[in-house]
C-alpha cells in the first residue's frame, strides 16, 4: 500500500468516524495488528484493552438510558449481546476497516481481513484512540451512534445460550452442563478453540470461537438447537 494510498484510506476512515484526530500517531496505531509488528507493544493490542473497557462504560449508559424499565438481569444479557465480538466486528464492517488495517503479509494471505477478530480488536482499538485524543464524551458519542440502532434492532433471545442451558437442565432435573476444551489451532495472536459440552443422556455438542468463551457459547448453542429437534 502506497503512502498517498493508506493517507487518503485514513483520510476517508475519519470522515466515516465523524473525527479529525489531533494526534494522527494514535489512529496509524489502533490499525496495528501484532502480526504486523516486531514488538507487540508497537500493536493495537494495549489500544484495545483501553478500547474494550471504554467501551463497556458506553454501553452501559446507553443501555441504562434506553430501557428504563428493564431489570439489571435483563440490561447485562443486553449488554452482553452488544459487546461480543460479532457485534464489534459488524460496526467494523460498517466502517470499512478491513483496507485500512496494518497486517503482515502472512496475515492478509491467509484472510486476516475478513478475520471477525482481528476487525472486532481493532474496533475497539479505534475506541482507545478516540477516547485518548479527544476524551470520553467523544468516544462515547461514536458508540450511541453505532450501538444504538443495535440496541433497538435486537430481537433475538435476552439470556446468552449458556444461560438458557443450564436453566434447561435445571427444568429437566439434570446436573448442570460440563464444558471442555477439545481443540486449540492458529497462531498464538488469533487462536482457533474448540469446546465441546456434554449434558446427561444427551449426545456432547461442540462449538468453535476465537476465545474459550465464545466456543462454550457456540457449543451451548449446538447443544439447545439439537435438543430442540429431539
Amino acid at each position: 500500500m502506497s503512502g498517498d494510498g493508506t493517507a487518503k484510506r485514513l483520510s476517508a476512515l475519519q470522515d466515516r468516524l465523524g473525527h479529525r484526530f489531533a494526534d494522527a500517531a494514535l489512529l496509524t496505531q489502533a490499525l496495528k495488528h501484532a502480526s504486523g509488528q516486531q514488538d507487540r507493544l508497537n500493536s493495537n493490542e494495549r489500544l484495545e484493552f483501553l478500547g474494550d473497557r471504554v467501551l463497556g462504560l458506553a454501553v452501559s449508559a446507553l443501555l441504562y438510558e434506553r430501557f428504563p424499565d428493564e431489570t439489571e438481569g435483563e440490561l447485562g444479557y443486553r449488554f452482553t449481546a452488544l459487546v461480543r465480538k460479532e457485534t464489534l466486528a459488524a460496526v467494523a464492517g460498517d466502517l470499512d476497516l478491513a483496507p485500512c488495517l496494518n497486517l503482515s503479509p502472512g496475515e492478509t494471505a491467509s484472510g486476516g481481513r475478513a478475520n471477525p477478530s482481528i476487525l472486532a480488536d481493532a474496533c475497539e482499538a479505534l475506541i482507545g484512540a478516540l477516547f485518548l485524543d479527544a476524551g470520553f464524551e467523544a468516544a462515547a458519542a461514536f458508540v450511541r451512534r453505532h450501538w444504538a440502532p443495535l440496541a433497538d434492532a435486537h430481537t433475538g433471545p435476552l439470556k446468552d445460550a449458556k444461560t438458557r442451558l443450564q436453566e434447561r437442565c435445571q427444568k429437566a432435573g439434570l446436573p448442570l452442563p460440563a464444558y471442555g476444551v477439545t481443540d486449540q489451532t492458529g497462531p498464538d495472536h488469533a487462536p482457533t478453540f474448540t469446546v465441546t459440552v456434554t449434558v446427561e443422556d444427551r449426545p456432547a455438542q461442540a462449538g468453535t470461537g476465537g476465545t474459550k468463551q465464545e466456543a462454550e457459547q457456540a457449543a451451548a448453542t449446538a447443544m439447545l438447537d439439537a435438543w430442540k429437534k429431539g
